[in-house]
C-alpha cells in the first residue's frame, strides 16, 4: 500500500518545513477531498485475484468522524457483512421490486401495485436514502396517508414498501427492514358493504326474471348460492351437473338435460391468474335451488338460439363453453357485469349505482342468517376457511343476537316479573 501523508486543508505548502511523520505500513490513509469538502479515511483490506487493491473508505466532516466511519466499515468487513451503498434510494428499491418481485402475478395485480407505488410511495419516500430510512419516517408517512386512504389501501402501500426493502436486503443494499417494525394505522372509512333485506331480494329476483337471460341467471345464482363474482365469471357448462338416478352419478347438463330432480355446480375455478379459487376451502360443490335451475335452463336455450342464428347467417357459431360470456363466447369483464347488474336493480326500485355485484353474496349471508341458519353452515356454503372469516367480513350481515339463553330464562323465571312490586 502506498504510504500516505496526512495533510490538512489549510496547511501551507512550505518546502522548508519539516516532513510529517509517515503512517506505519498498512495503517491506511487520511486525506482531505476538496470536491466533497470532507475528510476521507481509507485502508486496504486485501487484493482481488487480479492483484487489484480492495479498499474500504469512511468519510466525515472532521478527521475523527472519518476515522469512526472507517472503523464501522471495517467492523462490518470483519463480520462478513457487505458495505451498504450510500446513494441507493427508496425509489430505486421500489422500482426494482416492481420489475422483479411480481413475477407470476396477473396483469391486473401488477398494474394495481405499480399505480399505488407511483402515486403514494415513491413521491413521498422515493428520494430518501434507503440506509437512512427510519421507522419514524415510515410511521409519519403512514399517518399522513391515513387521512386520505382506506385501511386496505394503507396495508397495500405498507406491503409494497416492506417487500421492496426486503428485496433490497437480499441484494445486500440494506441490513434490516424498518418497515416491518411499523404498524398500519386505521384509515379513512370507505363505503360499507350492504345487503338486501328479504323484501328487496324478492324484488331483485322478480326484476331479474324479466331481464336478459345472461344477467338474470347471473343475479339469481349470485343471490341464491353466495358464489363470488370471480367464481361466477369462470363457471363452465361442464361444471353445471345433474344427478342421473339410473347411473347414480353427476353428469353435465349438456348431456343429462333438464329433466332431473337434483342439480349442482362445481365452484372449482375463478378468473384469477391461474384459474384457482381464492383459497383451497373455496373449492366446493353447491346444490342448486330450483330458481337457479330455471334461470340456467333459460340461459342455455338463449345461447343455443344465438348459435343457430349465427349458423343460418353463414357465420361460425360462437362456442359457449362459459356459462356467463359475451355473445361471441368471450369471458365477461367486471365492467360488463356491473353495467347490466345495475340496470336490473334500477328496475327493482333500487338505486343501481349504489350497489355492487359482490353485495349479492352479502345478501345471501344476511338472508340465511335471518332465517336461523347456523354460522358454521353459512361459512361452508360461502367457502370460508373458518367461521372467524365469515363473522369478520360479514359482521353486519350476521344476526348478532343469541336467543337461546333469553328464551330459556323467560321460561324458567317467567312468573318472577309478574310478582314484582306485590306484597308477599
Amino acid at each position: 500500500m502506498p504510504r500516505t501523508t496526512v495533510v490538512t486543508p489549510d496547511e501551507p505548502d512550505d518546502s522548508n518545513a519539516p516532513k510529517k511523520k509517515r503512517r506505519p505500513q498498512g495503517d491506511g490513509g487520511l486525506y482531505w477531498d476538496k470536491s466533497r469538502r470532507r475528510w476521507i479515511a481509507s485502508v486496504t483490506v486485501g487484493y482481488t485475484p487480479q492483484g487489484k487493491r480492495i479498499v474500504r473508505k469512511g468519510s466525515g466532516k472532521t478527521k475523527t468522524a472519518a476515522k469512526q466511519a472507517l472503523r464501522k466499515v471495517l467492523r462490518d468487513h470483519e463480520d462478513g457483512l457487505p458495505s451498504e451503498p450510500a446513494n441507493y434510494t427508496v425509489g430505486e428499491a421500489v422500482e426494482y421490486w416492481l420489475q422483479h418481485g411480481l413475477s407470476g402475478r396477473s396483469e391486473r395485480t401488477v398494474k394495481m401495485n405499480r399505480t399505488f407505488a407511483e402515486k403514494h410511495v415513491i413521491p413521498s419516500l422515493g428520494a430518501r436514502k434507503l440506509r437512512e430510512l427510519t421507522a419514524e419516517d415510515v410511521d409519519t408517512w403512514l399517518t399522513a396517508k391515513s387521512k386520505d386512504l382506506s385501511t386496505r389501501s394503507l396495508k397495500l402501500i405498507h406491503s409494497i414498501l416492506s417487500r421492496s426493502v426486503r428485496k433490497a436486503m437480499a441484494q445486500d443494499r440494506v441490513r434490516r427492514n424498518v418497515v416491518d417494525l411499523c404498524d398500519v394505522p386505521e384509515g379513512r372509512e370507505g363505503r360499507p358493504s350492504k345487503a338486501l333485506n328479504l323484501t328487496q331480494a324478492k324484488a331483485v329476483l322478480d326484476a331479474a326474471r324479466r331481464a336478459e337471460p345472461r344477467i338474470a341467471a347471473y343475479i339469481v345464482l349470485s343471490l341464491t348460492t353466495g358464489a363470488r363474482t370471480e367464481e361466477m365469471r369462470a363457471l363452465a357448462w361442464d361444471h353445471v351437473v345433474a344427478y342421473v338416478e339410473g347411473t347414480s352419478r353427476w353428469i353435465p347438463v349438456r348431456e343429462a338435460g333438464w329433466e332431473h330432480d337434483a342439480y349442482a355446480m362445481y365452484v372449482w375455478r375463478s378468473v384469477r391468474k391461474k384459474g384457482d379459487t381464492k383459497t383451497r376451502r373455496s373449492r366446493r360443490t353447491l346444490k342448486l335451488p330450483h330458481i337457479c335451475v330455471e334461470a340456467l335452463k333459460r340461459l342455455q336455450e338463449h345461447q343455443e338460439h344465438q348459435e343457430h342464428q349465427d349458423d343460418n347467417a353463414g357465420e361460425a357459431p360462437a362456442e359457449h363453453e362459459l356459462v356467463f360470456c359475451t355473445q361471441s363466447g368471450r369471458p365477461l369483464s367486471a365492467g360488463n357485469v356491473r353495467r347490466d347488474f345495475r340496470k336490473v336493480l334500477d328496475k327493482a326500485g333500487l338505486v343501481g349505482a349504489e350497489w355492487a355485484p359482490r353485495e349479492m353474496r352479502h345478501s345471501f349471508v344476511s338472508v340465511l342468517s335471518d332465517h336461523g341458519i347456523p354460522i358454521e353452515d353459512i361459512s361452508r356454503l360461502v367457502g370460508h376457511r373458518s367461521t372467524t372469516v365469515t363473522e369478520t367480513v360479514y359482521r353486519l350481515q350476521i344476526r348478532p343476537v343469541m336467543e337461546q339463553g333469553a328464551t330459556a330464562m323467560d321460561g324458567i323465571f317467567g312468573d318472577a316479573g309478574d310478582a314484582r312490586g306485590q306484597e308477599p
